[in-house]
């Protein structure tokens, strides 16, 4: 209950406006990032979470309570890892923690502990981070973590290229980072889920901004 908004206008004299990251962040690359010049366009935070900012015909779209972009929430298996509160969810596979989560389920799936979580100290010291050094470093489990995740990252934006048909889809987050680990597979299922059509138009692209993305949104 802080009211922030009221406070900057105050102290700074500016008209200001909250909104939230994934929002402020497909602003952001709209403007001033990968975006610019599109008209439809939809942003992925695959960070902590899986947040979605969606711009349509040209400006941000919010829906009715300014609820609209949770994609994350989408349920993508009956099982998985949990994200947004269900297992099996898009952010369960797609986001930081998510990966993480996987590579545990994973793991304990295995008849003898992986040798790159060994390496971590554990399954309590695996992070997204680690697994995406160790996969690119040639590790066959952390890969396979990977190619899991860039299975359901397809899955999961054949749905949005088939609902918003947009022209370019931007993602940060891991994905701007390990790009190069997840595409491959992603490729493979948007070739067999979405509509030709919508995705023969729809450019998926890493986040143009970078680390600075959080600033300047």
């Amino acid at each position: 209950n802080v009211e922030i908004v009221k406070q900057i206008e105050e102290h700074y004299g500016v008209k200001p406006k909250l909104q939230n990251d994934a929002n402020a962040c497909a602003v952001a690359e709209w403007k001033f990032g990968a975006g610019q010049g599109t008209k439809n366009m939809v942003f992925f935070t695959f960070g902590t979470g899986l947040g979605a900012g969606l711009i349509l015909d040209g400006k941000l779209y919010a829906g009715t309570n300014d609820n609209a972009g949770e994609a994350g929430h989408i349920r993508l298996a009956k099982k998985g890892p949990v994200g947004f509160g269900g297992a099996g969810s898009f952010e369960g596979f797609c986001s930081g923690g998510g990966i993480t989560r996987l590579a545990k389920i994973m793991a304990a799936r295995c008849k003898k502990m992986p040798e790159c979580i060994e390496k971590m100290g554990g399954m309590d010291e695996i992070t997204t981070k680690k697994l995406a050094e160790a996969a690119f470093a040639g590790d066959k489990f952390a890969k396979r973590v990977f190619t899991k995740s860039g299975e359901m990252l397809g899955k999961g934006l054949s749905v949005i290229i088939d609902i918003l048909n947009p022209e370019k889809i931007v993602i940060g987050g891991v994905y701007m980072r390990s790009s190069a680990l997840l595409i491959p597979t992603m490729k493979k299922v948007l070739e067999r889920e979405a509509l030709a059509e919508s995705l023969q138009v729809c450019e998926i692209v890493p986040a143009k901004l970078s680390e600075n993305i959080g600033d300047i949104a």
